[in-house]
């Protein structure tokens, strides 16, 4: 007698990555995905956006949802930072929340206030909480175990796991426990599928990672990346991009354009480098400065610079 084997089932479902700045969220998102697709820097407040990455496996398929560190907002573009993260808790199956592993120095675990409020929004919303720590690397494995019993006490987690982002440890262990978690459902996008934002989108978080990277302490957080044109030239295999790079005053214009331009131009170097890997293709890049008076408070200029309410 033969017996018909049916196939596992497919589970589908959206997990929402959030935590307070430079946990490693990005970093993260890139190493589940195999492949850059959101800016990393060391300095925090790098994500402005929400930023969907697709993973698809034989029986799953987990949209993650990158995520502004959530942190205290002075400014309107502060602001919408926070509200882009909190805004992101509600509409999704699962919450990752994201910490560093450490401890004191009096061994003492510190647990934030901000981790405390994201997990109260994420309970009040009915969602299953997943408790990642991250940067384990940089801790003794003595000291793990303190900080995940630390951790347990203060939310009924789905799961805990510790991981590095950056070496790749523990990783695939988190993908397989939120894959396990997701709804039963077919695929909401072809196996293929990276992002459902589009390249522009990628172009201009390119071009202000090498600001973020090349500038000094303060003003990145003063400088926004707009596409001006796009041209694929389908005769010669060239795509032609011109971006404006936004700031608040004359004085950082001067900086961001350097002695000579050799500041504009090391930054649009390293910029089209990244632009041909990720298009494919050859890439002239032409990039402009242009002084946008105070647009990190004015909810107006956010809007006009892609940075619209979630």
């Amino acid at each position: 007698m033969e017996y018909a084997v049916s196939a596992p089932e497919f589970h589908c479902g959206f997990v929402t990555l959030i935590g307070q700045p430079n946990v490693g969220k990005s970093t993260l998102l890139n190493r589940i995905l195999g492949q850059k697709l959101a800016i990393t820097s060391s300095r925090p407040q790098t994500t402005r956006n929400r930023i969907p990455g697709i993973l698809t496996r034989p029986n799953a398929q987990i949209i993650f949802i990158d995520t502004p560190g959530v942190h205290h907002a002075s400014r309107a573009l502060n602001q919408h930072m926070v509200d882009v993260a909190t805004g992101s808790i509600g509409d999704t199956d699962a919450v990752a929340l994201i910490v560093e592993a450490g401890v004191g120095r009096d061994g003492a675990v510190g647990i934030s206030p901000t981790a405390r409020e994201l997990l109260t929004l994420a309970g009040q919303a009915g969602k299953k909480v997943f408790l990642v720590i991250n940067k384990i690397d940089q801790l003794p494995r003595e000291q793990v175990l303190p900080v995940i019993d630390a951790w347990r006490t203060e939310h009924d987690f789905e799961a805990i796991v510790p991981v590095s982002a950056l070496k790749g440890d523990g990783v695939d262990r988190l993908v397989g426990v939120l894959a396990g978690a997701m709804p039963p459902g077919p695929a909401l996008y072809p196996e293929d599928t990276l992002t459902e934002l589009p390249e522009r989108f990628f172009a201009a978080e390119l071009v202000r990672e090498k600001l973020f990277r090349q500038l000094g302490q303060e003003l990145p957080y003063s400088v926004a990346v707009t596409i001006e044109s796009w041209r694929d030239r389908a005769e010669d295999g060239v795509t032609e991009i011109a971006a404006v790079i936004h700031v608040e005053r004359e004085s950082q214009k001067a900086i961001v354009i350097g002695r000579g331009g050799q500041m504009l131009k090391q930054i649009g170097t390293s910029a089209r480098l990244d632009l041909e890997r990720l298009l494919d293709t050859r890439v002239h890049l032409s990039l402009f400065v242009r002084v946008d008076k105070g647009w990190t408070r004015s909810p107006g200029a956010l809007k006009r610079l892609g940075y619209a309410k979630p």
